[in-house]
């Protein structure tokens, strides 16, 4: 019983930071354009000489 005392502010806290670090990453605009990335994940890049 007393393991609770520490890990529910624990769990709390870590929590608290998941959710700030989610709204920040959706604030800078991270999720903006998801399908360019992924584009340009699969194409080529031609400023390098093939080998």
């Amino acid at each position: 019983m007393n393991m609770l005392i520490f890990l529910i502010p624990i769990a709390l806290f870590l929590g608290g930071l998941g959710l700030f670090a989610f709204l920040w990453s959706l604030k800078s605009g991270q999720y903006e354009d998801l399908d360019g990335a992924a584009w340009r994940a699969i194409t080529e890049d031609e400023d390098h000489p093939a080998r």
